[in-house]
């Protein structure tokens, strides 16, 4: 059993990660906040043993084997080698860093020490994406052409705050959401992007000039195309992922969720029929992979080199949105 300390008294862990964390067979034994009032209530609340105020106490508990870290933004490259260097394996959400170069030096600092670094991109777990990778694989829509995301949900009033007025946090709807396409896409088409460009858009709900949506296209190595709409505005739209080839198209509906739930239509030459999607848990997935990864039994499912793909994608797509330019993804792996 792996015990994990959590850095982020954070709404995730609380809806999904720590009871996916108990799942997987492991514990949360720790849990770190700055507020040590909201960190003693956090702990009691979700059945923690301990609470602490500071990155460091934490670490040095020798109880915690993994860390889970979903703080803002700005703040994962610092926490995350601060684990690294104390030798403990780390889940890390997207993005990783703020900077291409910062990510880079977390998946090299964690293949130096000889820990798992992975990235919380939870969309590759649900089994309706593995569905539409499966039948890609297996030819049944021939040499894929194009894909099409819609991301674009409304982000409820307990989740706002920094996500709209801290740019200085990583705020804003492309390195909340956009990362997750990415990676989506990249998962399901086994392919890597090379080139983005993008318009964002202020609706009203982002401050300080933060995008609080995008649409855009991403071009991929293979040719392949795909477009995104990514939003925070959206409050009565239904997301859905599409990849259309040379002799058919899946269609999926209501899947870019953390919810197992969603379907998916294979459309060719043979009829329309829906993918047998055995639906499960998404974070347990990513969990059951991370504990066998730290027991020397494969990798996690999105790995700190997928995070650093995800978080180039996202910066480019920004600078696209703010110059109007097409940008180079470049990953520097």
């Amino acid at each position: 059993m792996t015990n994990w300390g959590l850095i982020g008294a954070s709404t995730i862990a609380r809806e999904w990660v720590i009871g996916a964390i108990r799942a997987a067979r492991g514990e949360a034994v720790s849990v770190m906040s700055a507020d040590a009032a909201r960190g003693k209530t956090y702990a009691a609340e979700n059945g923690i043993a301990k609470s602490v105020t500071s990155v460091a106490d934490l670490l040095n508990d020798p109880d915690v084997e993994a860390v889970y870290i979903s703080t803002t933004n700005e703040l994962h490259r610092d926490q995350t080698l601060a684990a690294i260097q104390a030798g403990k394996h780390v889940l890390c959400e997207k993005p990783l860093a703020m900077s291409q170069a910062d990510a880079n030096a977390m998946v090299k600092a964690a293949r130096q020490a000889g820990v798992v670094l992975a990235t919380n991109h939870h969309l590759r777990n649900a089994a309706t994406h593995r569905a539409m990778r499966d039948a890609i694989a297996a030819g049944k829509i021939g040499k894929p052409l194009a894909a099409r995301v819609f991301h674009a949900v409304y982000l409820p009033p307990h989740l706002q705050g920094w996500r709209l007025d801290r740019p200085e946090a990583g705020g804003g709807v492309i390195l909340d959401i956009t990362v997750h396409d990415a990676d989506t896409l990249r998962f399901v088409l086994g392919d890597d992007p090379v080139e983005a460009i993008a318009f964002g858009q202020s609706g009203g709900m982002g401050k300080a000039g933060l995008e609080d949506a995008v649409m855009g296209v991403l071009r991929f190595k293979s040719g392949v195309i795909a477009q995104f709409h990514d939003g925070f505005t959206t409050k009565y739209a239904e997301t859905g992922f599409e990849v259309h080839g040379s002799d058919g198209s899946l269609v999926a509906s209501n899947v870019m969720t953390q919810r197992p739930v969603g379907r998916v239509t294979l459309r060719n030459a043979e009829g329309e029929s829906e993918l047998e999607c055995k639906s499960a848990n998404l974070y347990e997935v990513a969990l059951r992979a991370f504990h066998d990864a730290v027991a020397g039994k494969g990798r996690p499912s999105a790995t700190g080199e997928d995070g650093v793909w995800s978080l180039a994608t996202g910066l480019a797509v920004i600078e696209s949105a703010r110059t109007g330019k097409v940008v180079k993804i470049e990953p520097g792996l």
